[in-house]
C-alpha cells in the first residue's frame, strides 16, 4: 500500500466577511479542505467569489473571522504579525500575475532575494544556480527583468518561489499576463516542479484550461467551496 503524503495545508470551518458601508459580503463561508504534499491544487470561481481571499488567508496575508488555518503543522490563524512574516519567509513561496521582480536586480539576485531576507544566501547560492538551470535560464543569470520576455520573467518568479524550499507555493493568476503559448509552458513547468520537487501548489485562476493542470480542483462561489 502506497504511503499517503503528509498534509501541507488545511482549512477547518474558515469564514471571512467584509464590511463596505452598510453592505456585508461573505468571502469565505465555513470553508474546509486539505491539501497534501505534492498536490497541484487549482481554485476557480467568478470575480468576487472568494478565491483571492482564500489565497490571502492561506498565505497569512489576511486573517479569518473564524475557523482554523494550517500550513504544515503550524496553526497560522493564531500567529502574531512577526510570526506570520517569518512563516511567509520560510514556509511559503509566492508567484504573482505581474511577476513582482525587482527591476534593479539581476535574474540571479532576484532568485536569491528570499535567501538574503532569511540571512542564508551563502548556503543557498548553489541552489540558485540549480534552479536557474532547471527553469532554462542559467544563461540569463546576469540579465535584468526588463531584458526578459513575460514567459522568462515568470520562470524567474518560479525559481524565486522555490529557492528557500517552502512547504507551500501560492500562485495568483500566474498565466494571466501571458499569451496562450507561454501560459501553457508556465503551467507545464509548474506541474513538473510539483512532481520533481514534491512542491505543493495552490493556484487561483479564472481560466478552465489552466485549471485542468491541477490534480485537485476546487471551485468557490459566493464563499462556498466545492471540490471536483
Amino acid at each position: 500500500m502506497e504511503k499517503e503524503e503528509p498534509i501541507a495545508a488545511r482549512f477547518v470551518n474558515v469564514s471571512k466577511k467584509y464590511n463596505s458601508g452598510s453592505v456585508r459580503s461573505v468571502a469565505l463561508d465555513d470553508v474546509s479542505f486539505e491539501i497534501r504534499r505534492g498536490d497541484f491544487t487549482t481554485v476557480m470561481g467568478p470575480s468576487g467569489g472568494g478565491k483571492t481571499t482564500l489565497l490571502n488567508v492561506l498565505g497569512g496575508l489576511d486573517k479569518p473571522d473564524s475557523g482554523e488555518v494550517y500550513v504544515s503543522d503550524k496553526k497560522i490563524s493564531e500567529l502574531q504579525d512577526k510570526e506570520l512574516t517569518q512563516l511567509r519567509r520560510e514556509d511559503i513561496g509566492f508567484v504573482f500575475q505581474f511577476f513582482n521582480l525587482m527591476p534593479t536586480m539581476t535574474v540571479r539576485e532576484n532568485v536569491e532575494l528570499p535567501l538574503l531576507l532569511n540571512g542564508n544566501s551563502k548556503a543557498g547560492s548553489e541552489n540558485v544556480v540549480k534552479l536557474l538551470d532547471y527553469v532554462g535560464l542559467l544563461h540569463r543569470g546576469e540579465s535584468f527583468p526588463a531584458e526578459l520576455s513575460g514567459g522568462e520573467m515568470q520562470r524567474v518568479a518560479m525559481a524565486r518561489a522555490l529557492v528557500h524550499k517552502p512547504s507551500l507555493i501560492l500562485a495568483d493568476e500566474p498565466t494571466g499576463n501571458l499569451d496562450s503559448e507561454n501560459g501553457e509552458k508556465i503551467l507545464s513547468l509548474m506541474r513538473n516542479i510539483s512532481q520533481d520537487f514534491k512542491a505543493t501548489f495552490v493556484m487561483v485562476t479564472h481560466n478552465p484550461e489552466a485549471a485542468r493542470f491541477g490534480n485537485l480542483k476546487l471551485e468557490i462561489r459566493d464563499g462556498k467551496l466545492t471540490q471536483h
